[in-house]
């Protein structure tokens, strides 16, 4: 096996979850999707029909910043990006305005929805929340307010849907808001001035597991690499009022297809890679040369020269 070929193979797996993420957000992105997880996850909508809110309350189209993978077409709505003085643009994976009813007003809020893959990608991802949160706080200058008008600014919603999440966490919402805390006196502010941000982090498990909560087992179900891309579809339509238009069954098959591919792919590389680093500790603890080496990890005759080259292809110092 050449080098150029493994080049490949990992650029096609890396590409395959870049898409496999694109068509995630798009899916996600539906208005009756949002309008669950904007019932269970914000307190505006609790009581509020989800049909309500994803026809009525949900403005414009959701922007998720990417082409239309089923399509190739962009979908349009407003921007997914903030703009910080320090790192230069902050890009969201869906976005859109939203209205909540009250008895005086309509409550103009804006939401973003992070579809997260990796928990622990090195920090906090709670922090990373708190980040974005603030950003879309302070991209409103020069858009909803300028100057002073800072009686203009509206709420922000940044929500994660986390997976792969340790043990402790699967299948748990938990919000993070601003709150009035009187340490001198008994003040009292109005409520809409400091509830600005809230920070919802949703924990996945898996979807076979028992659920308390209609929106972790529509996203279980939904995002899980076990269930089969018509059992979702119907699923979705029977138990969350969720169309099963082609254009939906055309997104979730695909997403579904990639899912299998990336692991199928994943599968292979783990094992390939496993196989050499034994390969390579064996001729380092052992003194054989590559060839003894490759006969006793027990590799079938057909493919040692493949291996042979691989381990060529290594630094002499390399270290799996």
């Amino acid at each position: 096996m050449e080098l150029d070929t493994l080049l490949t193979e990992n650029i096609e797996l890396a590409d395959g979850k870049k898409m496999y993420d694109k068509i995630c957000k798009q899916i996600l992105s539906n208005k009756m999707i949002l309008a669950w997880i904007m019932k269970e996850c914000m307190v505006e909508y609790q009581n509020i029909e989800v049909e309500d809110i994803a026809e009525k309350y949900i403005e414009g189209d959701p922007y998720i910043g990417t082409i239309n993978v089923a399509t190739g077409e962009n979908i349009y709505g407003m921007s997914t990006e903030d703009f910080n003085i320090n790192k230069g643009k902050i890009f969201h994976d869906i976005r859109y305005h939203t209205i909540v009813p009250n008895k005086r007003e309509f409550i103009e809020l804006i939401v973003n929805i992070e579809a997260q893959n990796e928990y622990n990608p090195g920090y906090p991802l709670l922090k990373r929340g708190i980040h974005y949160g603030s950003s879309m706080i302070s991209g409103q200058y020069g858009t909803v307010f300028t100057n002073s008008e800072y009686q203009k600014i509206k709420k922000v919603y940044s929500i994660w849907i986390c997976r792969d999440v340790p043990k402790y966490l699967e299948n748990s919402i938990t919000s993070y808001d601003f709150t009035e805390t009187n340490h001198v006196g008994k003040v009292r502010e109005k409520k809409s001035n400091y509830d600005l941000m809230s920070i919802v982090m949703v924990y996945l498990g898996q979807a076979k597991d028992e659920q308390y909560s209609n929106v972790l087992k529509m996203l279980n179900t939904l995002l899980s690499e076990e269930v089969k891309a018509a059992d979702k579809v119907e699923f979705l339509a029977s138990d969350f009022r969720i169309q099963a238009t082609k254009k939906f069954e055309k997104e979730v098959q695909m997403m579904c297809n990639l899912s299998q591919g990336i692991e199928q792919k994943g599968v292979e590389k783990g094992i390939e890679k496993g196989i050499v680093a034994s390969i390579v500790n064996i001729m380092n603890n052992l003194k054989l040369s590559t060839e003894e080496a490759i006969i006793v990890v027990g590799v079938p005759e057909s493919e040692r020269d493949d291996y042979a080259k691989l381990v060529e292809l290594l630094p002499s110092e390399a270290s799996l």
